[in-house]
């Protein structure tokens, strides 16, 4: 028997699973077949040329009317999505792609989908990338990034994996070419830092670069007071001791940050030092951080700092630095950024240079500015600006090599010095960066909350949750800071809660909405955190719900015992490939409908385990309904833009003919069934449950008697306090929470259980409910 590969090229034709993906594919590309375990469904893509070149673009074939979704570079240190139906569409810089396409070898209507991704990888000293040209060809974009460094060929170019599950079809191929290339670990092999756990307080969005210590310690205290109490705290750009220019004019300032500044010394600058004077016996920045620790019960403190050390680099021969042997360099960017978004950082250290330190040296760079940091209490930094070393490879091998000496360079002082695996990747979206992190663990996912952009804040969304199909695989996606006061504050809170990220807002000193914190942090300080990192529906990975007109964006998740969708209306902004930058390009979006399904949680059924028979009960966070669903059947939802519902399903266990149970959760918190850990029942073994007359028709229309014996105990351990739901088809008996009996309500019509858990003084307590039935 003869075994046909899945991937093939026929006749000219690029073929997956029966269905032609390209046509016109040139005779100098090739294809080689994954070997060994976990490649055998994976194919690598290469292309010879006849002449040696730093920069080749290699035409792979013409791509039409196939629906595709990438993530792209828009500007230098960030991707977002793009969505279309042919080469032309595929846009410079894309970096990930995933093609819908039917497997017309299986026939007929009901033939399978087949979901086919394709990552452009590193290769020696060579960097490629997807773009797509006016003949409808998609194209690969090889480059070292030094003239002085040049190839003819490259056979693993491109990785193609296929299958019919889009979210396996992704993890797999990123497993496969972790395999491969051995350069970096999935996000699954990485210690996750402990602050995930915990809400947090950036001081970016609240003083910019005016931060002062003062500032700091307003920040905590003001949180605290309002019972949202932040366990983690970022001391953002602002601390570090840079070149005190004179303000130039025609230097590029964007809230605050001096682009072209350099770092003049590893230690705090004179606004984090006591009375303006640094003290050898207590460093002003340790001084800082033990009053955050101590007087706020603050666990852990990162603070930032750029992968060049600042903006501009480290300034070359600055006393007590001499020793990085750093020396100017000018940025350069790829032809690919070039063509996207231009950008004021860029223009900035292009006409003033970077201090770059040399790559022998970084790693005693690194390692003298985190151990100082360490030795003053810090657990880990927000490591930002990072693509800016592709941009400097001449003279150094090219942008893959310097990249990855940076990157291990900073790896190796991070694991050194901070023992949580603590640090934060920020500015990173390059290929040279995330094929290169063995250790990194949380990225950011897109550009920044921009607090006072309107147009910022439904593209936030549509891109955290597309650029986490392909970052999620790396590492733990990071959705970014917001502003608990604002205008889209309930949006942005209600996708952080199931994005399985952090969750830290930046607000100023006493601006807070502390109704809305408290939908997200306990009161220990703690945050109920999804599993996953949260990513768009399958039926939404070919819409655009950013800019269609028609398409309600769906993020799922899953917590230990259900999943979670959350439903966003993000229309009307969205990158503008003509103007090059983010623009609103519908001032009223429509109000949109759309409905929610059990099914749209692709791992639900792995949650409820093998004897789930498919229904679910469902429950809306904002309306606060709860509805029983029948297997296959959904729920409608209609919103306006910058509107949002939370569902969460719930796998209902029949536990007899006429009794079946689910627990919610906490029905204040917008991750309301995070609040489960465990949930198992105990049949009671000595008693038959007592029935009505003989028959019972259904368990919906039959109530039974309050005098009966028990048939079952429900036990569950659940974290948290405020009023917890749960579903059952019978009134239960009782209920228990840490054996003290506890008041409870039930809604006949509905199913809902209702009870109040108390506020307690441990943390991350859990509590043991039980209920019988």
């Amino acid at each position: 028997m003869t075994v046909t590969p899945k991937i093939s090229i026929n006749d000219g034709n690029l073929v997956v699973h029966g269905k032609t993906i390209l046509t016109g594919v040139p005779d100098n590309i090739v294809l080689t077949r994954g070997s060994g375990v976990g490649l055998a469904a994976g194919t690598f893509i290469g292309a010879t040329a006849s002449d040696s070149k730093s920069l080749h673009v290699f035409p792979m074939g013409v791509m039409e009317d196939l629906r595709f979704m990438c993530c792209f570079r828009f500007k230098l240190w960030w991707m977002t999505q793009r969505m279309g139906t042919c080469g032309k569409d595929v846009p410079l810089e894309t970096q990930f792609m995933l093609v819908e396409s039917k497997d017309e070898a299986e026939g007929g209507d009901d033939a399978p989908t087949i979901y086919t991704v394709f990552l452009p990888l590193l290769e020696g000293q060579f960097r490629a990338a997807l773009q797509g040209n006016d003949k409808n060809e998609v194209e690969i974009c090889l480059e070292s990034g030094d003239n002085a460094v040049e190839t003819n060929q490259g056979l693993c170019l491109v990785y193609m994996h296929a299958g019919t599950n889009p979210f396996e079809v992704i993890n797999q191929a990123v497993k496969a070419v972790e395999k491969h290339m051995q350069t970096f670990a999935h996000r699954e092999k990485k210690k996750l830092p402990s602050f995930l756990d915990w809400f947090g307080w950036c001081t970016w969005d609240a003083f910019y670069t005016d931060v002062t210590a003062e500032g700091v310690d307003e920040g905590l205290k003001s949180l605290s007071e309002g019972g949202t109490p932040p366990r983690f705290l970022i001391i953002d750009d602002g601390w570090q001791q840079i070149e005190s220019k004179p303000k130039d004019e025609n230097c590029v300032v964007q809230e605050g940050a001096q682009f072209a500044s350099r770092l003049t010394g590893i230690k705090e600058n004179e606004k984090f030092q006591k009375n303006g004077r640094s003290n050898e016996q207590v460093p002003g920045l340790k001084h800082v951080v033990d009053e955050a620790k101590q007087h706020h019960d603050v666990k852990f403190v990162y603070v930032w700092h750029a992968l060049a050390g600042y903006w501009g680099g480290v300034k070359p021969a600055a006393a007590g630095m001499e020793h990085y042997d750093t020396s100017l360099a000018y940025p350069v960017s790829s032809p690919g950024v070039m063509g996207n978004q231009p950008d004021i950082v860029m223009d900035s250290l292009a006409v003033h240079g970077l201090g770059l330190v040399h790559p022998r040296k970084v790693f005693n760079f690194y390692n003298e500015l985190h151990a100082y940091l360490a030795s003053c209490g810090v657990d880990g930094v927000k490591v930002d600006v990072q693509n800016i070393i592709e941009t400097l490879g001449a003279g150094h091998g090219g942008r893959v090599s310097l990249t990855r000496s940076y990157n291990q360079a900073l790896e190796a002082s991070i694991a050194r010095n901070f023992a949580d695996n603590g640090c934060i990747a920020c500015m990173c979206h390059n290929t040279d960066g995330l094929y290169s992190a063995k250790q990194t663990a949380v990225v950011r996912a897109s550009d920044d909350f921009y607090p006072r952009d309107p147009a910022s804040h439904t593209i936030h969304i549509s891109s955290v949750a597309y650029n986490t199909l392909f970052l999620g695989e790396f590492m733990q996606p990071d959705w970014d800071m917001f502003h608990s006061l604002h205008p889209a504050a309930d949006y942005h809170g209600a996708a952080r809660a199931i994005g399985g990220c952090a969750i830290y807002v930046s607000d100023k000193p006493g601006n807070h909405n502390f109704d809305l914190l408290r939908k997200l942090v306990l009161p220990d300080g703690s945050v109920l955190r999804a599993q996953l990192p949260g990513r768009p529906t399958r039926d939404c990975l070919f819409v655009d719900p950013a800019r269609d007109g028609n398409s309600l964006l769906k993020i799922w998740n899953v917590n230990k015992c259900s999943g979670v969708v959350g439903v966003f209306n993000c229309q009307g902004a969205g990158w503008c490939k003509i103007t090059k930058k983010t623009r609103i390009h519908d001032e009223s979006p429509g109000t949109l409908t759309g409905s929610v399904c059990a099914t749209d949680v692709d791992v639900l059924s792995q949650i409820a385990g093998t004897d789930w028979k498919g229904e679910a009960v469902v429950y809306a966070y904002k309306s606060g309904e709860v509805v029983r669903l029948p297997k296959g059947a959904s729920v409608p939802v209609t919103l306006k833009v910058l509107e949002y519902e939370l569902f969460h399903f719930c796998p209902l266990k029949e536990i007899t003919s006429y009794i079946s149970f689910a627990p919610i959760g906490l029905l204040d918190m917008f991750n309301t069934t995070g609040a489960v850990e465990q949930f198992d029942i105990h049949m009671a073994l000595d008693k038959k449950p007592e029935l009505f007359d003989g028959e019972i028709s259904s368990e919906l229309t039959t109530s039974l008697s309050d005098n009966r014996a028990p048939t079952a105990t429900i036990a569950l351990k659940v974290r948290g306090c405020g009023r917890f739901g749960a579903y059952s088809s019978q009134r239960p008996l009782q209920c228990t929470v840490d054996n003290t009996v506890t008041d409870f309500i039930y809604d006949s019509e509905t199913g809902l259980v209702t009870f109040t858990l108390p506020v307690t003084q441990q943390e991350m307590y859990r509590w043991n409910v039980e209920l019988q039935v």
